[in-house]
């Protein structure tokens, strides 16, 4: 029986996709660098076809892929070599609220901004959250140990998820953590899977952790002299109030914003660059503190303007100008760079790293921004209109290697956020030892001993 007839007969033919467009689209993620070449997509409805299709895949030597919302940036949910792409959309249900536990089970397909709706409706709080959560999916996600903007506070998706259940690559189902707080048991291996790119086994249902709902987030958009100062504001602002966020782009980002999207500038003076800041209002004091921060910092000269919110729709409008950066400049084909060292290290680190990107790209168009509070930056290049995309890419990628090498020097990360995948797997060792990649690809070995789940994807 050849493979595409069982995989009829798995998921009946309705559920495999073999058409030139399904192909494509679900062949890749918002990554422009590779063309996808898949088999064929399926879309499984349960635990059990899942592991059906595993044990096909390992007894037929055929790869799979895993597919969800496919907002990656480093190519880990392309499929290029005949690969089976398994996509999560139709396995998009929550299964089980508990009110007294706080947690809520759900399928991998649940996309992001659903997670958070239903915890709003029931009174409680996801908070984890980035520009993509209204089309990215929850098993990516965890897949990729997803971060977002309000790290400072939350921290990563790492942090919400209390239980995983998952098919590994040699078809067997472990049911990880049962939801629980504490579990002192030896071995965790729901953390082997959050962060692992899909390449150990697939999730199929995940046990997620909820929090109260924060009261009254307030955003203050500052203009700042330099990365220096923007520091001390960071510091000034942290020692003052609780942060839910702070954030950074440059001058550069919100001219194109202004420019190409007609958003209003926060206020009229220009500045190198800009601190978006959120943090609860729960008591009339956190205001007072909060101005209070910003009158210091403006008399230190850090901050040359600012306008905080005075309403919830202003202060979605002015987290519109750094979460709307990546879909603008998506438009102008960027290469883009997920960097991260100590917070503390930021200034040193970003200097570096423009000197760096100046000796290569001087006349590119360079975009700074990202997030502070947790050390993340984000070097985007927009690739000139007149610049076929393949000689583009060929020349970013040549100063790769010098900014990793400050990386490393000041023990970084060279993908923060996003992953390795296919783009970053040749820099790897500029962020985990020889001995370290060694143990992961053991790790790989033993919960997929024949290599079939991602393929070629982290090493």
């Amino acid at each position: 029986m050849n493979i595409l007839q069982q995989l009829n007969d798995i998921f009946t033919p309705e559920r495999v996709f073999t058409d030139e467009d399904s192909l494509q689209n679900y062949g890749k993620d918002w990554t422009q660098v590779y063309t996808p070449d898949p088999m064929a997509i399926v879309f499984p409805t349960s635990t059990e076809e899942v592991q059906a299709l595993v044990k096909m895949a390992n007894e037929e030597g055929v790869a799979l892929v895993p597919s969800g919302g496919r907002t990656g940036l480093c190519g880990g949910a392309v499929a290029m070599n005949q690969e089976i792409v398994v996509s999560f959309d139709r396995m998009n249900k929550i299964l089980d609220f508990n009110s007294i536990d706080r947690s809520v089970v759900c399928q991998p397909g649940v996309i992001t901004q659903q997670l958070q709706n239903f915890a709003e409706e029931n009174n409680l709080f996801y908070p984890v959250d980035f520009g993509s959560s209204g089309s990215s999916q929850l098993g990516g996600n965890i897949s990729t140990n997803a971060g977002g903007i309000k790290v400072v506070r939350y921290g990563l998706t790492r942090n919400w998820v209390l239980g995983l259940k998952v098919v590994t690559g040699a078809g067997e189902v472990l049911d990880l953590n049962h939801g629980l707080v504490k579990n002192a048991t030896g071995y965790d291996f729901r953390h082997l899977f959050i962060g692992a790119e899909g390449t150990l086994g697939f999730i199929t249902e995940a046990t997620m952790r909820l929090t109260n709902i924060p009261k009254n987030l307030t955003v203050f958009v500052l203009g700042v002299t330099d990365i220096p100062a923007l520091m001390q504001v960071f510091e000034t602002f942290q020692n003052t109030i609780e942060l839910s966020a702070f954030e950074f782009f440059s001058e550069d980002t919100l001219s194109l914003m202004v420019n190409d999207k007609g958003y209003a500038r926060p206020f009229d003076t220009e500045a190198p660059y800009y601190a978006l800041i959120e943090f609860e209002v729960d008591h009339e004091s956190k205001e007072e503190s909060a101005l209070q921060a910003f009158e210091a910092c403006a008399e230190e000269g850090w901050v040359v303007d600012g306008v905080m919110s005075q309403s919830l729709q202003q202060a979605k409008d002015l987290w519109r100008l750094r979460e709307d950066i990546s879909e603008t400049i998506s438009a102008y084909t960027p290469y883009k760079n997920d960097l991260s060292v100590n917070i503390s290290k930021v200034p040193e680190y970003l200097d570096k790293v423009e000197q760096a990107v100046n000796q290569n790209y001087s006349e590119f168009k360079v975009l700074w921004y990202g997030h502070i509070g947790d050390g993340n930056l984000h070097l985007n290049i927009l690739k000139p209109e007149s610049m076929e995309v393949s000689e583009f890419f060929e020349q970013c990628s040549k100063v790769n290697p010098d900014i990793f090498e400050v990386t490393k020097e000041m023990n970084g990360s060279v993908s923060a956020e996003h992953g390795i995948g296919i783009i970053k797997k040749n820099y790897l060792k500029y962020s985990r030892s020889k001995e370290e990649v060694e143990l992961m690809a053991s790790v790989k070995k033993i919960f997929d001993p024949n290599g079939i789940i991602n393929p070629g994807k982290i090493f």
